[in-house]
């Protein structure tokens, strides 16, 4: 499984819409993800054995994304996800709330 859908399926059940680096839905709470970085983790016989891909995971509301907030960072620890740094904002141009959670996965 790519770590597109891994995080897709992660997210699925929180019933909002979760886009690979944009989303051009109408939902007014969304979540999109794209990977900012990936550097070999482990390394054996000068070969990479491992991966570490750092994942920036946005989530965009017009309302309180709290409770939604909580449950991604649950559910993507519960696959496999370290979480290590979180932030938000406010896009005072669109009105919209932006939570950023960043996260590791080797593999």
């Amino acid at each position: 499984m790519s770590l597109n859908s891994l995080i897709i399926n992660t997210l699925k059940p929180l019933s909002v819409p979760v886009a690979f680096q944009t989303y051009t839905g109408t939902a007014t709470t969304y979540i999109t993800f794209f990977e900012f970085n990936q550097n070999g983790a482990l390394h054996g016989d000068d070969s990479e054995l491992k991966s570490r891909h750092s994942i920036q995971v946005d989530i965009w509301s017009k309302g309180d994304y709290t409770t939604l907030a909580k449950q991604v960072k649950e559910k993507l620890i519960e696959a496999g996800f370290t979480r290590t740094m979180e932030t938000e904002f406010f896009e005072a141009d669109t009105k919209i709330y932006h939570k950023v959670l960043r996260f590791n996965f080797v593999q």
